[in-house]
């Protein structure tokens, strides 16, 4: 399969060809889609290259677990490419380029995992679509050497696109032995049915060169193999949020049910079907109740602290913050911080920002300043709405302080 069409300013633009609307439509969660780099028009050594590559592993003092290696379908202990991080550094995993280099010219393939947390440019993909798609997002980069398979064909439990930065390599895809696995069903529990999966007929069988990429959806059995150089590609990983996700909130909501809470009775033998089964109706019945009453503004709470959980926001530079928050005045341009997923509460005399990890909560007067905030436009403080001046500032000065503002 292949797609055609103009590039946009979109991360996810970034990363397919054929427009939010038909991938959402035609392809998110549904099927693989092939893109070729002339579609695209770009390429991604922007992105990351192998000079980048040889920063992180020598000069950024990266650890285990933000790089792995793997040879011939295995993964590798870390020992075999880590060591201390010698004088100063009370470490003992941090990555050796010296054996990181011995690795890869025997074979093995290097792993640069949430590369969303440590390389700028991908920090920076990772932030913008995860905001544009609505779930979370990480990023890993793949090395591997010349005719080499770092990893046997498996699935993963979150969508994927991959991007083709260097070099050449065949992949091989096939359909699903398990169609949207959740994180509790690894491909590991499915050995027998994935490879026999691909011992059959492929999906799609073709060869990424730099500026191609492949999105996968969960549960798609995939295998790579370089081919005639060393091949770098970027994997970036969208973890759905799914409708067992509101099962599972339904259900912790559930626990302040009183009567979902009742104690069975005492002295029965709870284990025999027969004498289950009228307790089980009964809590059918219960929970059927609850469900029916059950609202989204509650189950929107609390999906919305997962988000804040599994998501990173926009990077800030506290310094810089700082120097922000003293010197901003009534007409420096503001603006949300992207992908902070900050929530409005209050009560009737405080308006709340709740945060990942803290509340930060301003006078009631604030609430129609607040909403101008939430709503992401760029902003002057002049233009916050039920203050005065000083009142302006001071509510600018509060939010850049605590990173729910930047610099626009």
């Amino acid at each position: 399969m292949s797609s055609t069409g103009a590039a946009g300013g979109t991360a996810l633009d970034r990363c397919v060809a054929c427009g939010v609307d038909v991938f959402a439509a035609e392809y998110w969660a549904r099927a693989p889609l092939l893109t070729r780099a002339a579609d695209l028009g770009t390429h991604f050594d922007d992105l990351l290259d192998a000079a980048a590559v040889d920063e992180l592993v020598s000069r950024r003092g990266l650890r285990s677990p933000f790089l792995r290696m793997a040879k011939d379908g295995d993964v590798l202990p870390p020992s075999r490419f880590t060591r201390g991080g010698g004088a100063g550094a009370s470490i003992a995993d941090q990555a050796a380029d010296d054996r990181v280099l011995a690795m890869i010219a025997d074979g093995a393939t290097l792993v640069l995992q949430a590369l969303h947390r440590t390389w700028p440019p991908l920090v920076d993909l990772g932030t913008r679509l995860s905001d544009e798609v609505g779930h979370p997002v990480q990023i890993n980069a793949y090395v591997t050497p010349p005719q080499n398979q770092g990893f046997a064909p498996h699935y993963d439990v979150h969508d994927v696109f991959v991007l083709q930065v260097a070099g050449r390599k065949r992949w091989i895809i096939h359909p699903p032995v398990v169609v949207d696995p959740l994180a509790e069903q690894p491909w590991e529990r499915h050995r027998a049915e994935v490879s026999a999966r691909a011992a059959e007929e492929p999906l799609i069988d073709t060869v990424l060169e730099p500026g191609d990429t492949l999105y996968l959806p969960r549960g798609t059995i995939h295998a790579a193999k370089a081919l005639g150089e060393t091949t770098i590609h970027v994997t970036v990983g969208v973890h759905p949020l799914t409708r067992y996700h509101l099962v599972r909130q339904l259900l912790d909501a559930a626990q302040h049910d009183a009567e979902l809470r009742t104690s069975l009775p005492m002295g029965l033998d709870l284990a025999d079907p027969d004498v289950l089964a009228p307790h089980l109706a009964a809590t059918r019945a219960a929970l059927g109740h609850f469900l029916d009453v059950a609202g989204a503004d509650e189950i929107g709470r609390r999906i919305g602290g997962m988000l804040r959980r599994d998501t990173r926001p926009e990077p800030i530079a506290p310094l810089a913050q700082l120097a922000a928050a003293q010197q901003v005045d009534a007409h420096t341009p503001l603006r949300l911080r992207a992908a902070l997923r900050p929530r409005l509460d209050g009560d009737a005399e405080h308006v709340r920002l709740v945060l990942l990890d803290r509340t930060v909560e301003l006078p009631l007067d604030a609430a129609a300043a607040i909403k101008t905030v939430l709503s992401g436009a760029v902003f002057a403080p002049a233009e916050l709405p039920g203050l005065d001046a000083e009142e302006q500032l001071t509510v600018a000065r509060r939010l850049l302080r605590e990173g729910v503002l930047v610099a626009a």
